[in-house]
């Protein structure tokens, strides 16, 4: 079976790649001809949108917003174009659960499934196929996409309905992007008070305060890396879309639209393209003290 992958950003690179070294036989498309020709010389074939959408019976989108997604499918051109009854879309992006929502019943009325299913792992566990996904749609369509799952990711769950792994898309990132600000916080106070950072780590990793993310980020800052696994501008455009989606159905989210304005000065001096652990610049300039090793 031929499967369509559009998008071969920082995460979809790898997928795909992954997907080839497990006997896939991928079809691919990105703007950027660069990724394209990577991916190509390990093994898929180029293609147009409305090339795949006719040829492939399963297509995965990992792109960077909902804007995109339905653009990609919907456009003049696009996959929607000449996609075939049967086929089932995987949309693994990060959107918002309207936008999937809307994709889904626009789709549904061409007898054509799709699923929602974003992950969480970052560029390193797109590399290592070890990402969590976390999926809304019908059940048929999800366990058609299981064995592609199980190439990309170390988890995949079923949630709900459509729009379903968008919502546990954003959760996610509140609990994530909100720890590394905590995180932040709390070592740049280390820091100022005179303490060396990597002994504050050590004490308090096995204890209550030891997180996932903690262990993920703080070697990072410690070592001044930056270089994205999850850059801010796509955090960025997550906890704008939270903040959106909360809104819409009057949930306060006092801490996560704290957490917008924080990305927001970030982005004014010049951040986006830095890790979310780079969140800790932030804080460092308030204080006047860098987090590092001693």
């Amino acid at each position: 079976m031929k499967v369509g992958f559009i998008g071969l950003g920082i995460m979809g690179r790898p997928m795909a790649k992954n997907m080839l070294k497990a006997g896939v036989e991928l079809v691919v498309a990105d703007l950027n001809k660069e990724a394209v020709a990577d991916v190509v010389a390990a093994g898929a074939r180029e293609a147009s949108y409305a090339e795949i959408g006719e040829q492939c019976e399963r297509i995965i989108i990992m792109v960077p917003s909902g804007t995109v997604t339905k653009s990609v499918l919907f456009d003049e051109g696009g996959v929607a174009s000449t996609v075939k009854a049967g086929t089932i879309i995987c949309d693994m992006s990060s959107v918002t659960p309207v936008e999937s929502r809307e994709c889904y019943e626009a789709l549904k009325a061409m007898d054509v499934g799709f699923v929602d299913a974003p992950v969480s792992g970052g560029e390193p566990g797109a590399v290592a196929g070890t990402l969590a996904i976390m999926a809304g749609g019908d059940e048929k369509d999800f366990n058609a996409m299981k064995e592609y799952f199980d190439i990309l990711g170390s988890s995949a769950l079923l949630i709900g309905r459509s729009g379903s792994g968008s919502v546990t898309k954003l959760a996610n990132q509140v609990i994530v992007n909100n720890t590394i600000a905590v995180i932040s916080e709390a070592f740049v106070l280390a820091a100022k008070a005179g303490a060396d950072p990597q002994k504050v780590y050590e004490a308090i990793r096995g204890g209550l305060a030891g997180s996932a993310v903690l262990d993920a980020k703080i070697p990072m800052i410690l070592e001044r890396n930056f270089r994205p696994g999850g850059p801010i501008r796509i955090n960025h455009k997550d906890i704008k879309n939270i903040v959106n989606t909360a809104h819409s159905i009057d949930v306060p989210i006092p801490y996560t639209a704290q957490l917008y304005e924080i990305l927001q000065t970030l982005k004014i001096h010049g951040h986006m393209d830095d890790d979310h652990g780079g969140i800790v610049q932030y804080f460092e300039k308030l204080a006047d003290v860098e987090v590092k090793k001693s």
